[in-house]
């Protein structure tokens, strides 16, 4: 099962150290998501991590700075949302509602299916789907590989998102609540905690 790591949605001081470490520590799949954000800011903190591990990062906004820093690819939030004129790579996507991923996962490298559980980080986001929808899902081939568990995914959850065959679990509240970004510099227990999720996800 893939591990996905999203960023916090909000830039903080020690970020780049934290996510160089992460990668130290085996994370292979990194979405950059941080809404609102200016190119300034993106750029600043993709510049803080070493090159090498570029081709794992992929990119929720500011497309255009894929080819420019060598990314994985894009990732896009909206279901509306069309693939950017042009752009050639991997491109993934965010997909809200079972009647549309069959389609989702043909223009897709993988996609995100929200809201599986109440969101950690964004609390108005809540669970969409309940069990016997997902089961039925998974028996009629919906949910597989190419489908990777989002919201409020965390250690609790993992083998029941691998039991209903998702492909890959996307962790972002989980990790970032072990770490407090406004008086906190020892992040021993955040890079501890992402060696469970690696061990749970395998």
């Amino acid at each position: 099962m893939k591990l996905v790591i999203m960023t916090k949605s909000t830039f903080f001081v020690e970020e780049n150290i934290i996510l160089s470490a992460l990668f130290d520590e085996g994370m292979t799949n990194l979405h950059l998501f941080k809404p609102g954000a200016t190119q300034l800011y993106t750029e600043r903190l993709l510049t803080l991590l070493p090159e090498e591990h570029y081709k794992k990062i992929t990119l929720h906004d500011q497309y255009y700075l894929k080819d420019e820093y060598g990314l994985a690819g894009i990732h896009i939030d909206n279901p509306m949302e069309d693939i950017p004129n042009g752009y050639k790579g991997n491109v993934s996507r965010t997909c809200c509602d079972l009647s549309s991923l069959k389609m989702m996962k043909k223009k897709s490298k993988y996609v995100f299916l929200k809201n599986i559980h109440d969101c950690i980080e964004f609390k108005k986001e809540k669970q969409t789907f309940n069990n016997m929808q997902l089961m039925e899902a998974s028996r009629s081939g919906l949910i597989d590989k190419h489908v990777y568990a989002l919201g409020g995914m965390s250690i609790d959850n993992i083998k029941a998102a691998k039991d209903l065959g998702f492909g890959g679990v996307v962790i972002c509240g989980d990790l970032w609540c072990r770490f407090n970004i406004h008086n906190q510099m020892d992040f021993k227990d955040l890079i501890s905690h992402f060696k469970k999720l690696r061990y749970a996800a395998d």
